[in-house]
C-alpha cells in the first residue's frame, strides 16, 4: 500500500465505528381474507404416473382488450403521399435547377479561359520583334467606320 522507499510509517487515527440502531417496524394492519363470490369448480388432474392432483382453477386476470384504433382514410393516407412525392419533386427540380446553373458556369469559364489564351497568344504575336517572330501571319488593319458602315 506505500512505496517501499517511504521513510516513515503513516500516521494511525482513531477510528470512530458507527453501528445503524435498527427500526422496529410498524405492525401491519390484518388482512381479512375475501370469499369469493361463487366457489369455483374442483378439478382432479391425474399425472402420467398415476398420481391424482386435486385443486382448484384459478382463471388468469385478464387484460381488458385493447379499444382497435380507427383505420386511417384512404384520403388521408392520399394526401399524406401526396405530400411526401410533392416534396420529393421540388427537391429534385431544386438540385436539378443547381446542376443546370453550376454548369452553365463552368461552360462560361472555360469560354473566358480559352478566349484569354487565344487572346494573348495573339498579342504576344503581333507585338513580338520581327526576327522572333514564328510563321504565322497576323494582319492587322486600322478599320474606318463611317455612317454605321465597316471599311476595312
Amino acid at each position: 500500500m506505500f512505496p517501499e522507499n517511504h521513510p516513515h510509517a503513516p500516521a494511525v487515527r482513531a477510528v470512530e465505528v458507527h453501528h445503524p440502531t435498527p427500526i422496529t417496524p410498524a405492525v401491519p394492519a390484518p388482512t381479512v381474507p375475501v370469499q369469493p363470490g361463487t366457489v369455483p369448480a374442483v378439478a382432479s388432474i391425474v399425472l402420467p404416473d398415476g398420481r391424482i392432483v386435486t385443486g382448484y382453477a384459478i382463471d388468469h386476470a385478464r387484460p381488458e382488450p385493447v379499444a382497435a384504433k380507427p383505420a386511417v382514410s384512404r384520403a388521408a393516407v392520399n394526401i399524406a403521399l401526396g405530400g411526401v412525392g410533392f416534396a420529393a419533386v421540388c427537391g429534385g427540380l431544386l438540385i436539378l435547377t443547381t446542376f443546370i446553373t453550376a454548369l452553365t458556369a463552368l461552360i462560361t469559364q472555360l469560354v473566358t479561359l480559352a478566349a484569354v489564351l487565344f487572346g494573348g497568344y495573339v498579342a504576344v504575336q503581333i507585338f513580338k520583334p520581327s526576327e522572333a517572330k514564328s510563321g504565322h501571319t497576323f494582319h492587322i488593319r486600322k478599320a474606318v467606320i463611317k455612317r454605321n458602315h465597316f471599311h476595312g
